[in-house]
């Protein structure tokens, strides 16, 4: 069948491909699908997730509610703060600004901690002795709060941060 002038449409326009390929773009599936790999493992290892068991809270762990007066040198912030924790030395920390606005989120045992929410920077988790600078005032406020026993109040300095727990 030969007409001038007719479209094949079931036919590629191979000059179409051609000024592609010259340009740069490259008609490769197995780049584009290596690419969306590449993709997923970067978005994926971005997040930190704890692989690490921590224990979850009983009917025997200790409660305290209260409010955290958290000061730097730039800002000074007040919310609700609730405290949970064990006499195994597993310890949980919820930093909020009234409900549904958690600012930080700690869960701490002996040896490894995980942080987050926008105080913690970027989520971390990890041995609490490889914890990054900026975080490490938060990690030591759990042998303060279990030093106080059942005081009202608990206040702690570290560096440039302020600490006062009111219960």
């Amino acid at each position: 069948m030969s007409q001038i002038g007719a479209i094949d449409l079931n036919r590629p326009n191979t000059q179409a491909l051609h000024r592609r390929n010259a340009g740069g773009w490259v008609n490769r599936p197995y780049l584009i699908g290596f690419i969306m790999g590449l993709l997923f493992v970067d978005l994926t290892s971005c997040a930190t997730f704890s692989r690490h068991p921590f224990a979850e809270p009983t009917a025997a762990w200790q409660t305290r509610t209260g409010q955290l007066l958290y000061r730097t040198e730039k800002a000074t912030l007040i919310g609700d703060v609730v405290v949970r924790f064990s006499k195994n030395g597993d310890f949980e920390l919820t930093f909020s600004k009234g409900p549904g606005v958690t600012l930080l989120s700690l869960r701490q045992d002996e040896g490894f901690a995980e942080l987050r929410g926008p105080l913690a920077g970027p989520d971390w988790s990890g041995l609490i002795e490889s914890a990054p600078k900026q975080l490490r005032g938060w990690l030591e406020l759990r042998d303060r709060i279990v030093r106080a026993q059942d005081r009202r109040l608990v206040r702690y300095v570290a560096d440039t941060e302020a600490f006062v727990l009111r219960f």
